[in-house]
Formats: C-alpha cells, structure tokens, sequence
C-alpha cells in the first residue's frame, strides 16, 4: 500500500491543522494505521493509531485532547486534526500502516510509511 500525506506548513501557536494521508495500491480496511513524528535532533515518535474498524483508537498521553485521528473508507484517508498547536508539535508527520490488527507504538511494527509533511509552528 502506498501512502502520501498532505497538509503540513507554517503555523502559528494556538491554531489547528488537519493533516491527511492518502492511500492507494491496497484495501484500506485491511490496514491498521498509525501517524508518527520526528522533531529535529529527536527520534519518531507514536502520536496516534486507529485501529482497521471504527472506534478503537490510541493516543500519545501528551497529545490528548488536542489530536485527533479519524479515518475515511470512502475516501481510503487516514486524517489528523490538531488543534491548539504548540511550539514543540514541529516535527515531520508521517502516516504508517500495518496489516496486523493489534494496537502498537513501536515503529518496528508497521511495513508501510509515507514520505512525511513537516508541520513548523511559531510561538
């Protein structure tokens, strides 16, 4: 399965974003799916997964309430809404998905990443 996300830029602190990852070249409920970030001088990290059906989700603890992750079947779009952006959100944002149902954080776990969509926010 192929992923590309969109959505990143330059924002400000306090303003919310919705990043998206298009997926193609596979059946999207066949995939569970997660969305990672790597901020500069650090490792990627888990922010969120959702899991193959509707309803099961899991969240970095320091994320929640502020992001949300959503999915699309008709669509075939794995979505990340943020809101109240801070300056330590700037990272590269990449969507990855696994075939596995079970929920995981741990990169190792997912066979397939998108290229990224650097998200830079300004205080």
């Amino acid at each position: 399965v192929r992923l590309v996300e969109s959505g990143g830029g330059l924002v400000q602190a306090g303003s919310s974003l919705r990043l998206s990852c298009e997926t193609s070249g596979g059946t999207f409920t066949r995939y569970f799916t997660a969305w990672f970030r790597q901020s500069p001088g650090k490792q990627r990290e888990f922010v969120a997964a959702h899991s193959r059906f509707p309803g099961g989700t899991d969240y970095l603890d320091s994320v929640k309430g502020r992001f949300t992750i959503s999915r699309d079947s008709t669509k075939n779009v794995i979505y990340l809404d943020i809101a109240s952006l801070k300056p330590e959100d700037t990272a590269v944002y990449y969507c990855a998905a696994k075939v596995r149902d079970n929920f995981s954080r741990a990169r190792s776990a997912y066979e397939y990443w998108g290229q990224g969509t650097r998200v830079t926010v300004s205080s």
